[in-house]
């Protein structure tokens, strides 16, 4: 029985990942040869670097998986404490909170990419109305606001999942404990960080690394919005993976890239949990 699972496993996981660093160390372009061409060592590292926006790419991938974890997880949180008061039409509000999540992220893309649109776009038409100064480029034009444009398309779509799922973690909070905390004098804000935060505590180191892992990735909203550009304001690990693979078919590069990212997510993901843990060692 378990055969069948680790086939699937080498054919999606292992498989890919040993094609990678077998052509990191190989010079490989589609446009030449279809198949590497000579062993190169660690060029292929070295013009990743040298020939690719890599560190531009790495420095806007982790401004966006930091600053859109900690905005979501804020407001989401914000949004499941209202939802556990008791609110009105709350099944309402449930059911509404989730269709953000089920729409695809490049639809989401083309969402904002029209309400970007300089012309008859509504987030202009909000910042003339309040008497915004628009940026002469446009928002997706512009490199003091491109980057926030991606962020805001992210934080709309999956802020409401994080209200969602910290609202479930929330009610599932034992209220007999939370009633004797109030009984005992403790205001909200006290029951909040006291009880309620350390409680579900688990489910959001689970929520904060998977959202990390997909903004680490993010690669459709870049496409739709700004194709990286303008200049490399916007470049992303993945998009800038995507340039060399698939549009430059510099596949040497791009395998010598993937090993680096897959590095440089580990090591990152390693420490947040080494993070985790020892905090709750200490509480």
């Amino acid at each position: 029985m378990l055969a069948p699972s680790f086939i699937l496993l080498f054919a999606l996981t292992l498989y890919p990942l040993i094609f990678a660093v077998r052509n990191a160390f190989f010079y490989w372009n589609l446009q030449t040869s279809p198949t590497p061409q000579m062993f190169v060592g660690l060029d292929n590292f070295k013009n990743a670097f040298t020939f690719t926006p890599f560190m531009a790419s790495l420095r806007n991938t982790l401004l966006i998986a930091f600053i859109g974890i900690i905005i979501e997880i804020t407001i989401g949180m914000f949004i499941a404490l209202a939802l556990s008061a008791k609110m009105p039409y709350l099944t309402f509000v449930r059911a509404l909170l989730i269709m953000p999540t089920t729409i695809a992220p490049i639809i989401v893309g083309f969402m904002f990419r029209y309400m970007y649109w300089d012309v008859t776009g509504l987030i202009p038409w909000i910042a003339k109305t309040l008497h915004i100064p628009e940026p002469g480029a446009g928002y997706l034009g512009s490199t003091g606001t491109a980057l926030p444009a991606i962020l805001l398309a992210d934080i709309w779509q999956w802020t409401p999942f994080f209200a969602i799922v910290l609202y479930a973690a929330i009610v599932s909070v034992d209220s007999e404990m939370i009633e004797a905390a109030r009984v005992d004098g403790a205001g909200g804000i006290r029951v909040v960080w006291s009880i309620i935060l350390p409680t579900i505590k688990p489910v959001m180191v689970v929520i904060v690394l998977l959202q990390f892992m997909k903004l680490f990735n993010i690669f459709d909203l870049v496409y739709v919005l700004t194709r990286g550009g303008p200049g490399d304001s916007t470049m992303t690990l993945s998009y800038s993976l995507f340039q060399q693979g698939l549009v430059n078919f510099n596949i040497g590069v791009a395998a010598a890239m993937t090993i680096m990212i897959v590095a440089i997510l580990n090591i990152l993901v390693f420490i947040y949990t080494k993070f985790v843990m020892k905090g709750a060692k200490l509480s």
